[in-house]
């Protein structure tokens, strides 16, 4: 290895281990906040939300502002589209607030939307901004398909683009000053708020490679990155990212969090230097560096690994989409000409790459893909946090676009859903606490529903942790948490697992925990295999017709688990999903409500054809997936 790479590997394993053993460092100047945990809690929030900000989201009838999305986090309710003059015929509210949000509109084009938006502007009157607000759907393609294969920006941007610079820098303010203004400063801390963007980036025909990058305070760069500016290549993101924030504004940080792969074409886990070549050795190690997060879901479906081939895991075929790349979802002749229609690609999930991390850190000794987990929702309607299933709103973004008429009955393309959670163990909910447990994987996703999960792990992890007192101070002392490395493999390690039910009456019971094992062999192939570690079958089932959950459940589960199959030496990652009993998705909720009964076509009304197709999934088991630990040299 390369003395400088070598270099910079120690200088990852020594931050990270202090990044356990210490406290997290303060950034910002704040009231203390009064509810402080040193064993941490688990805060519920969402980091993948677009606004009317978003090209996209505004296309399809979006009018929420970032201040009015932070508000809908914290409780408020909202009008969404289709409109009638001012008036949104559909009102939405969360009715459990989240802790923390990060709204994450698209960098791209935050300038030309705003310029066509505004009177007077420059380029207000452009032919562009003419099909813009008057064919707003045709302007979607228009616009994105101009930045997808042509270089610069339109015409009426100026000269060298700088009217819509300046355009995306008043937006930018807006975003910024909308986090300040839903950020809970004093003692009471009960939200937080992050400046973020998303990076959209497509490689291939249209496969995604998109990401979420989120800032530790409001010290950030003068302007969000775009595609415009890098090029479709991550390490150009990442370079900029250290040049304008971390090297360029005093007191930035910053993270980035791959988005939801499973539209990727097989892409977004190969070299982010040279889409579609294998990574190198630097590479790797500034990877690591900038993406310690993952998300697992969203409303998109979920990526947490795919059935067929050396995957045997049943439980693999949750909200799964038929389709590969992102213009599966607009038309079959798109879908056909990108590809799309073919199915998905294994190396698009995320086991896959954390197995494939694992054989890249034999090889050259640091691990690209050392992931943690959350999950997120991906709305398009600035409705952080809105993932119930059964008064699902639709998201937009590549579903089905209502700005304005009739509500269908079926509000999205049925192989979408709500999306997830992201989930934060922190001392409090606050910026810092929050970025910190981030930076240090200690995260979970779920796929909507709030379970309370902890999961540690280590060789000298105390047995019988299940009843102990003080589990937590002994877990913390004694092992390592969720996201966390055990270095050395000569000593089997003991885990410890625990899950409690989402607290709401409305949802399912606990079924089981399971522990997922990833792991290399000498030869450098990479294996898999899934172990039952606490609950199991319960027989619990969904009366189809009501969405009445009949059987029963478990309010906790925990286990003391070691792996039976442990092997001396073995490079492996273990981490946990928990499963709820069945229950309805979003789109059984509406069928039942229409009283459809496939045995009878008189019941399928217009726009309920979906109901009784025979890809149709009528339940689910929501769940939740830990960040990995890992066991190695």
């Amino acid at each position: 290895m390369r003395p400088l790479l070598t270099a910079l590997v120690a200088t990852v394993a020594m931050v990270s281990a202090a990044a356990q053993a210490e406290p997290f460092e303060r950034t910002e100047e704040r009231e203390p906040c009064a509810a402080h945990e040193p064993m941490r809690r688990p805060f519920f929030g969402d980091t993948h939300i677009h606004t009317a900000r978003s090209q996209d989201a505004s296309t399809q009838g979006t009018r929420t502002t970032p201040a009015q999305a932070y508000a809908f986090a914290q409780g408020a309710e909202m009008m969404i589209q289709p409109w009638d003059g001012e008036v949104g015929q559909r009102r939405v509210q969360l009715a459990r607030p989240l802790d923390f949000t990060a709204l994450s509109d698209h960098a791209e084009q935050l300038g030309e939307v705003h310029l066509c938006r505004t009177p007077g502007a420059p380029g207000h009157d452009s032919w562009v901004c003419r099909v813009y607000r008057g064919w707003p759907r045709a302007a979607f393609f228009l616009m994105n398909a101009r930045y997808s294969y042509l270089s610069g920006r339109w015409g009426y941007c100026g000269d060298g683009g700088q009217d819509c610079l300046d355009a995306a820098g008043t937006v930018w303010k807006e975003i910024q000053d909308a986090a300040e203004g839903a950020y809970d400063r004093s003692a009471a801390c009960r939200f937080t708020s992050f400046v973020a963007y998303e990076w959209t980036a497509s490689g291939g025909t249209a496969g995604n490679l998109h990401r979420n990058v989120i800032f530790r305070n409001d010290a950030v760069p003068a302007l969000p990155i775009s595609v415009i500016e890098t090029g479709n290549t991550a390490s150009d993101l990442w370079q900029r990212l250290d040049m304008d924030c971390v090297q360029g504004t005093p007191g930035c940080d910053v993270l980035v969090i791959p988005h939801n792969s499973n539209l990727d074409d097989g892409l977004m886990f190969q070299s982010a230097v040279n889409v579609g070549e294998a990574i190198g050795p630097a590479e790797a190690a500034i990877r690591a560096r900038w993406e310690p997060l993952v998300e697992i879901m969203q409303h998109k479906g979920d990526s947490e690994c795919f059935p067929g081939g050396a995957t045997t895991d049943e439980a693999c075929g949750f909200e799964k989409l038929p389709f590969r790349n992102m213009s599966g979802s607009t038309s079959p002749m798109l879908a056909s000409l990108s590809g799309a229609d073919a199915p998905p690609d294994r190396g698009s999930f995320v086991r896959t790459a954390l197995q494939e991390g694992l054989a890249i850190e034999a090889a050259l000794g640091v691990n690209p893909f050392r992931f943690g987990i959350i999950a997120s929702t991906d709305t398009h309607l600035g409705t952080p946090g809105l993932v119930s299933e059964a008064d699902f709103p639709g998201h937009g973004g590549a579903g089905i676009p209502l700005a304005e008429g009739d509500v269908p009955p079926l509000v999205d393309i049925p192989s979408f859903g709500p999306g997830g959670l992201a989930v934060v163990w922190a001392e409090e909910n606050a910026r810092d606490a929050l970025f910190a447990g981030m930076k240090r994987r200690e995260t979970y996703g779920t796929s909507g529903t709030r379970p309370e999960v902890r999961f540690f792990g280590g060789p000298e992890l105390a047995p019988g942790l299940c009843e102990a007192a003080d589990s937590i101070e002994q877990a913390y002392a004694t092992g390592v948490p969720m996201g966390g490395q055990l270095d050395g493999n000569d000593t089997r390690p003991r885990f410890w697992v625990s899950a409690l039910r989402d607290p709401d009456p409305g949802a399912a019971p606990l079924q089981r925990i399971q522990i997922i094992k990833g792991w290399v062999d000498d030869a450098g192939d990479t294996h898999e295999v899934v172990h039952d570690a606490a609950g199991g079958d319960t027989g619990a089932s969904v009366d189809l017709a009501t969405c009445e959950r009949r059987g029963s459940g478990h309010a906790q589960l925990c286990s003391d688990w070691q792996d039976p199959d442990w092997r001396a030496g073995e490079r492996a990652f273990y981490y946990a999903r928990v499963l709820e009993n069945p229950s309805c998705r979003w789109t059984q909720h509406v069928c039942a409500a229409a009283a459809v009964d496939c045995t009878d076509t008189s019941t399928i009304g217009a726009g309920l054809e979906a109901c009784c197709a025979e890809d149709h999934r009528p339940t689910q088991r929501e769940r939740a997936w830990t960040s990995p630990i890992w066991v190695g040299p």
